[in-house]
């Protein structure tokens, strides 16, 4: 198992070189369209996954606030930050979004 894995292993090293030296091919009009659509599942990824988190910050700290409710205001301001860092996240994406699609 181990010979065949090496096998393998040195001959896509063999043939990755071989594709890495072609020259690129024409950027033509096809190339174009994949910029919105992986620009678009970026976006996509990157929003749902914050909802997440902030869902799961805020159960969360809800639920710490229901153990501890003298403690309320110093979980609330943690959350708040928490909530501010995870949303920049998002941010972060649409920023990479617009400099890959307005960049020329």
């Amino acid at each position: 198992m181990t010979k065949k894995f090496l096998m393998l292993l040195v001959m896509l090293l063999l043939t990755s070189s071989m594709l890495c030296a072609q020259t690129p091919g024409d950027q033509g009009a096809a190339n174009v369209h994949w910029k919105w659509i992986t620009a678009g599942f970026a976006m996509a990824i990157a929003s749902s996954l914050c909802g997440l988190a902030q869902g799961k910050a805020i159960a969360s700290a809800v639920e710490g606030m229901a153990r501890n409710p003298g403690a309320a205001k110093a979980i609330q301001l943690a959350m708040l930050i928490g909530l501010a860092f995870i949303e920049s996240l998002a941010l972060y994406t649409l920023l990479m979004v617009f400099i890959v699609l307005l960049g020329k």
